[in-house]
């Protein structure tokens, strides 16, 4: 098999080709042959050497996987050889072969593409879960999303038109035209101070939802946008992140920015903090797999679609995560073997 490694921390050069053995099933165990793999911000937060959960370097990451499964081990009884599914480990999907847990493995529909299959998991189930299981958003709502072009933020936003959602969303001006033509009201700059346009926005009404990866300074001024019994997602750091290399200064500087939120703070003010970590869920399939069947039935309503911005071969790899750093990319990025 062909996987790619993150051999040390640092810029996406630092990602290489590597071979191995195939590995066997065991019992309650599935082999996949990979037809696409999804790359995550997460994964360049490994890469650079910010992700506390990765595995210790040199290790294979990625969190999503589509492909035909070629061989079940005992026990198994919900796939068989020649199924088309996806898949979720933990870590190690930059691979084009993969065992995994029966229990992580889910039929594609016959309508879905592998492209598609292995664009959904990580973002769709971390939108759903913010928005739609550890928060209702109520029909009507005023929704924030930061970096709106991205996987999570279109997830996001073809969940909150199933509300009847007013949606604005934070990206470069660049991405604007395509984030109107899915729905999105009010496309704002992610820099500058979006704030003041926000404000313009809502008035004295505040924001419903406001969903961020960014942290930082950020989070405060999210807090400070919620109206009454608002409510604010945290769901990444990538603040931190300064570039395509690792600064221990710069990412010291944005965690001390992060604000403190007192429980009293919070009932004063009728709002609500809360925060998602999919790679924390990975564990809790009891609470991913109803998200995952109410993902799919969407899927074939047609209320949401994963949008593939590109794909990269294995061996161009690290083009992928510069292609990512630079902002690029609208919805997901794959690697195909």
């Amino acid at each position: 098999m062909r996987q790619i490694w993150i051999t040390r921390p640092g810029a996406p050069e630092v990602l290489e080709v590597r071979t191995a053995p195939d590995p066997d099933v065991g019992p309650g165990q599935v082999r996949i042959r990979v037809h696409a793999a999804g790359i995550n911000f997460a994964d360049l937060m490994a890469r650079v050497g910010l992700y506390p959960d990765a595995p210790k370097l040199p290790c294979v990451i990625g969190y999503e996987v589509s492909g035909t499964v070629d061989q079940v081990g005992a026990g198994v009884a919900d796939c068989a050889p020649g199924d088309r599914v996806m898949a979720m480990p933990r870590f190690g999907g930059y691979t084009d072969t993969l065992v995994v847990s029966g229990e992580q493995v889910f039929r594609i529909p016959d309508s879905m593409t592998f492209e598609e299959a292995a664009a959904l998991p990580v973002v769709y189930l971390t939108a759903y879960t913010m928005m739609l299981f550890t928060g209702t958003v109520r029909p009507g709502s005023t929704v924030l999303i930061h970096s709106a072009a991205g996987g999570v933020g279109l997830a996001a936003i073809q969940l909150a038109k199933t509300r009847g959602c007013t949606i604005i969303g934070l990206a470069s001006a660049g991405k604007h035209a395509f984030l109107r033509a899915q729905g999105v009201a009010h496309p704002l700059e992610s820099t500058g101070d979006y704030a003041a346009a926000v404000r313009a926005i809502v008035g004295d009404k505040g924001v419903d939802l406001v969903l961020d990866p960014v942290g930082g300074k950020s989070f405060s001024t999210g807090y400070d946008l919620l109206g009454p019994c608002g409510r604010l997602v945290a769901f990444g750091l990538s603040a931190v992140a300064s570039g395509k290399t690792r600064s221990w200064l710069h990412a010291g500087a944005q965690v001390l920015k992060v604000k403190k939120f007192s429980p009293l703070k919070l009932m004063e003010d009728n709002k609500t903090v809360s925060g998602t970590n999919m790679g924390h869920l990975f564990g809790r399939l009891d609470l991913l797999k109803p998200q995952f069947a109410a993902l799919l039935a969407m899927y074939q309503a047609g209320e949401i679609k994963p949008h593939v911005d590109r794909t990269f071969r294995f061996d161009e790899a690290a083009l992928a995560h510069h292609h990512l750093h630079d902002r690029k990319a609208i919805g997901k990025v794959l690697l195909v073997p």
